[in-house]
């Protein structure tokens, strides 16, 4: 699964991993501790996060099957 580049080009100092697994795979964005109450909302195919106050949108990959936000971290996962 490729990270949508909207995520990529996050202005804070947010650090992005993908972990590739043999029947899927995860991108995890680290908003860091600032951002602790991270949440996330889907409208339709759009996802919609606010991190340490700042808001941001991103379409979801179509592989996308869950995507959630717990501790500053954000995870969508195939």
């Amino acid at each position: 699964m490729k990270v949508p580049q909207s995520l990529e080009n996050v202005d804070q100092d947010a650090v992005i991993r993908t972990f590739e697994y043999g029947d899927g795979s995860i991108i995890a964005v680290d908003f860091g501790s600032s951002a602790a109450d991270t949440s996330v909302d889907i409208v339709g195919s759009t996802a919609i996060i606010v991190a340490d106050g700042e808001q941001f949108e991103f379409e979801l990959p179509p592989e996308a099957s869950d995507v959630s936000a717990r501790n500053g971290v954000l995870t969508i996962e195939e």
